[in-house]
């Protein structure tokens, strides 16, 4: 059995996480400073883990054979700036130096799709669409440039690490299994909500990902680390778009500097390519919005 520590393992990916890894064999450690983690987790422990001594107590204390580390502040312009940048930030360094120090073989850090940088208020071009992980990254918020910097903090740690296995992975817009049923998404409004009003959903380009489906890729990538190159990222997204008509036609009235570039996403398409986390791990997302989403909330 392989002990897996999972960093806020009470949250909206978090929860699926932790019982896709119970449900696989592994002993499931949560940490998180609020509750909710899962019963399924062989412990639950609260901590601070933006304090360095903390982070290495932790995992001196439990000796996991793998760290995936979900735990930040989950959202753009929810706190101040500051708060997000050295929250995030130090949260990563100091998972990944406690880790990497003390003998951790695998080490899976969270990032985001908006390290591309859409939404941007001086206006985004996409370089191509669908974008897949060597499209440049541009962030402009405190939030988008905490998570390049937690990247880019993976890396650092990567090139010289002698026995630990690190990779990021940047999950699409998270819904959890009770936001098919019409509870609130990350944003406050529904999935049905962000169907029915492409300006929601419209200024991150449409993406999403079920959690559980993010959960499986974490499996994936766990099993994979030790035969790929040190330092990979990921995207993980739907196979479809969050939209109800084809973003060769929608993304264009929605986000005009796209014109060029959404011919290519035909059908159900979506802007964010999750090739690579097929060809390397094997994995594809399971579900849809169109088999996930309650008929009455439609």
């Amino acid at each position: 059995m392989s002990r897996t520590l999972v960093t806020g393992s009470a949250g909206r990916l978090g929860r699926s996480v932790v019982c896709a890894l119970a449900a696989a064999g592994h002993e499931v450690i949560g940490v998180d400073r609020a509750h909710g983690t899962p019963a399924v987790a062989a412990a639950e422990l609260p901590a601070d883990l933006t304090d360095l001594g903390e982070a290495y107590e932790v995992i001196a204390r439990f000796r996991p054979d793998a760290v995936v580390h979900l735990a930040a502040i989950a959202t753009p312009f929810s706190r101040s700036d500051v708060v997000t940048f050295r929250t995030n930030t130090q949260l990563a360094f100091n998972v990944c130096d406690a880790a990497v120090a003390l003998g951790v073989g695998k080490v899976i850090v969270a990032s985001s799709p908006t390290v591309i940088g859409y939404g941007s208020p001086n206006g985004w071009t996409p370089g191509y669409l669908p974008i897949d992980e060597a499209h440049p990254t541009r962030p402009w918020n405190a939030y988008s440039l905490s998570k390049l910097v937690a990247e880019e903090t993976m890396r650092s740690f990567a090139r010289t690490a002698t026995t630990t296995r690190l990779a990021a992975l940047r999950p699409c817009f998270v819904i959890a299994p009770e936001e098919w049923d019409g509870a609130p998404t990350q944003s406050g409004h529904t999935v049905a909500e962000r169907l029915d009003r492409p300006d929601i959903a419209g200024v991150s380009l449409f993406n999403y990902i079920d959690a559980r489906d993010a959960a499986e890729l974490v499996i994936a990538l766990l099993d994979r680390l030790p035969g790929l190159p040190n330092g990979e990222v990921f995207f993980a997204g739907a196979a479809d778009a969050l939209a109800r008509e084809p973003l060769a036609d929608l993304l264009p009235r929605v986000i005009p500097s796209t014109a060029e570039f959404a011919a290519a996403l035909t059908g159900s398409a979506p802007a964010f390519s999750s090739v690579k986390a097929e060809r390397l791990l094997g994995w594809q997302a399971k579900r849809s919005w169109r088999t996930e989403l309650s008929e009455g909330t439609i």
